[in-house]
């Protein structure tokens, strides 16, 4: 439950950092920050200005110079243009390589204050507030950190981990329902590649995961932290166990890149995952009864909370080019994360077109 009268959990990821998760935390932002500390660069979003203006008065009274830097809102801030902009206030303002950088905002701004505190000075500490629920969930812990280009997402990025992350589920009151539940996409993933007690918990009463003052959605955060951080500590940068973290998101970023991002990420994954699912049962990862179950449940759970599980019909070709740049790929390879059954993570590398054009017919609404 939510409420600074509660201690506040605390997640380590391996030995490098912890993620402190309750109501309140805020509080706590400069105690994360490491020795030789002088300066302090607020990255924000102008609808977040309040909020890292007390983030700033919170630094200044343990002494650090800080400064609050508002960058655009959502993708748009993601560019190397506004990169530039914020490297030339830290050179402008005399940031060492001691000094740090604190993001604040959903995971656009965490990405983006991530991406530039890996390549100032080729690297200065960063402090993760993500103030959304996939900010906590996904893009704030892990050290991935990127900008988008006009060919994908995240194409231009380095791994670069906090020395900590805040996760003040009190923020979250008011996050507006939409964004909100576009986050619970990362959690139910969550569920399904790792722990089912997850979806279990949303099944329960999926009217209440959609709000931001449901009695469980700490624990909600806190086992999607957990599969993250477990996958993480043994995997930083991608190489074999993190990619199951990408679960729904080789289709799904394809849709966001297709649609100019004007789908919410949570949206996308969200087809992103049901179209997975319908490839791992077209490919023989799922069979039988209880493969299609799996399936269905991949619906049912994503629907009862308002997330979509469709896709207009018309757009394989344009989708096909842009999964062909997605990361996860390998020469002209497309890897795509699957189940087996759940919490059974596996991989498919090279299906056919013909067998992800059957996929896409699956999720598509004529």
């Amino acid at each position: 439950m939510t409420g600074a009268s509660t201690a506040p959990t605390v997640i380590p990821v391996g030995s490098d950092y912890d993620v402190v998760i309750g109501g309140g935390v805020l509080e706590q932002v400069a105690d994360l920050l490491r020795e030789g500390v002088e300066r302090v660069l607020v990255v924000h979003p102008p609808t977040l200005s309040g909020l890292a203006d007390r983030v700033v008065g919170l630094l200044t009274d343990k002494g650090y110079a800080a400064e609050p830097a508002e960058v655009p809102d959502a993708e748009s801030a993601k560019t190397s243009t506004v990169a530039a902009s914020l490297w030339g206030r830290l050179g402008r303002a005399g940031f060492t390589r001691s000094d740090a950088i604190v993001g604040v905002g959903g995971g656009t701004v965490t990405d983006l204050a991530g991406f530039v505190a890996a390549t100032w000075l080729r690297g200065v500490q960063v402090v993760q507030v993500p103030t959304t629920l996939l900010g906590m969930v996904d893009a704030a812990v892990g050290g991935k950190t990127g900008i988008n280009t006009e060919e994908g997402k995240n194409l231009v990025g380095a791994f670069h981990p906090p020395v900590g992350v805040l996760c003040d589920i009190d923020v979250l009151r008011s996050l507006p329902e939409a964004d909100f539940v576009g986050g619970l996409a990362e959690v139910i993933k969550c569920g399904f590649i790792a722990d089912p007690v997850i979806l279990d918990l949303v099944a329960q009463d999926p009217t209440a995961a959609r709000r931001a003052d449901n009695p469980r959605l700490r624990e909600l955060i806190e086992r999607a932290i957990r599969v993250k951080a477990d996958v993480v500590a043994v995997d930083l940068k991608d190489n074999a166990v993190r990619e199951i973290l990408n679960y729904g998101h080789t289709f799904g970023h394809a849709i966001e890149q297709v649609e100019q991002f004007s789908w919410r990420h949570g949206e996308a994954i969200s087809v992103g995952m049901v179209y997975v699912a319908e490839l791992a049962r077209l490919t023989g990862h799922l069979t039988g009864p209880e493969g299609d179950d799996l399936v269905a449940w991949h619906r049912a759970v994503l629907e009862s909370v308002g997330l979509p599980t469709t896709y207009r019909p018309d757009r394989f070709e344009a989708l096909l080019t842009a999964m062909s740049r997605d990361k996860k790929a390998r020469g002209s390879t497309l890897r795509f994360v699957v189940l087996d059954g759940l919490a059974e993570p596996a991989r498919l590398a090279g299906p056919s077109e013909e067998l992800l054009r059957a996929a896409y017919e699956l999720v598509s609404v004529r």
